[in-house]
């Protein structure tokens, strides 16, 4: 057995890559994927553990802290009951309730403590440097999906005092960003997902496109029907795309011709809640993507 009181983990050149979800932008898809090409990702130095090592460790080690910062041997058993590597360039951690568990995802604001809980996270490994991850999702789809999970509440329970008009994702992502002092953030919007997976792996993953993931096209065997996404790898492997822009023009043809409606679609029903609301708030989403996209210390990742 290691002596833990040696590990020198803590202090070797490593990034730690926070996948924050949003809810019901990701549904565990992206871990999937990741721990699939597990070995592929452990050879290029990637380290991607299992959820149940760090999920409640992490959320427990917080509260334990109580805005301290974690010493170095702290630091050092917390990493060896989460890798199982001595060492790695990248250690990548996913939760869609990293910055909060679902019934107080909504209090006036989306994610009202996220920046508090980046905070958190950075006082866990204060001399590793960190990295953000976070898709985002139409408050017109958002918000029936949270209320559905939250079954014992009323809509007027749900939403309080709430203006759901004057939600705006930019404001979560300036409280995350002025929490993490400047660490890298890169953002997408989950409508935009199947088009840009594989970008989306890549970013999370540190690696290029020369390195094959046999997980790029998994979303779409996902979302389509299964002849035409045999279709698809048919013509991409006879046809291949010379660019990712490329890439996407026929990825989005073919899911234009093949998209399993049901997988696509998603149906909103909450009390009052009329054509008209649906597209104002799509609208004022449409408007928060483009502020997002060009605020200072945002990657965003777009078609």
């Amino acid at each position: 057995m290691r002596d833990k009181k040696t590990a020198v983990r803590p202090f070797e050149p490593m990034r730690i890559v926070y996948h924050l979800g949003a809810h019901f932008t990701d549904e565990e898809r992206l871990l999937k994927c990741l721990l699939k090409d597990r070995d592929i990702l452990k050879d290029h130095g990637v380290s991607v553990p299992g959820p149940k090592r760090y999920r409640n460790l992490l959320r427990d080690t917080v509260k334990e802290l109580k805005g301290s910062t974690a010493d170095r041997d702290t630091q050092a058993m917390i990493l060896d009951k989460i890798m199982d590597e001595e060492v790695a360039d990248r250690l990548i951690l996913s939760w869609d309730s990293f910055l909060s568990l679902p019934p107080w995802v909504l209090d006036r604001v989306l994610y009202p403590v996220a920046g508090d809980r980046v905070q958190g996270f950075e006082q866990i490994f204060p001399e590793i440097e960190a990295e953000f991850f976070l898709a985002i999702r139409n408050p017109a789809t958002f918000l029936p999906m949270l209320f559905s999970r939250l079954e014992d509440k009323t809509y007027d329970d749900f939403i309080g005092a709430t203006n759901i008009f004057q939600l705006y994702w930019s404001e979560t992502i300036e409280r995350i960003l002025a929490a993490s002092h400047g660490l890298p953030l890169t953002v997408w919007c989950d409508e935009d997902t199947p088009l840009i997976w594989p970008e989306v792996l890549r970013a999370i993953t540190g690696l290029g496109g020369d390195v094959a993931l046999t997980s790029d096209d998994d979303l779409l065997s996902n979302l389509m029907s299964p002849e035409g996404f045999s279709r698809l790898q048919a013509y991409l492997q006879n046809h291949p795309p010379g660019s990712v822009t490329q890439r996407r023009k026929i990825v989005s043809a073919f899911l234009d011709k093949f998209a399993l409606p049901e997988r696509l679609e998603t149906e909103v029903e909450l009390p009052g809640w009329t054509q008209d609301v649906i597209d104002r708030l799509t609208e004022t989403y449409d408007q928060d993507v483009y502020r997002i996209a060009h605020m200072p210390g945002v990657t965003f990742l777009a078609p």
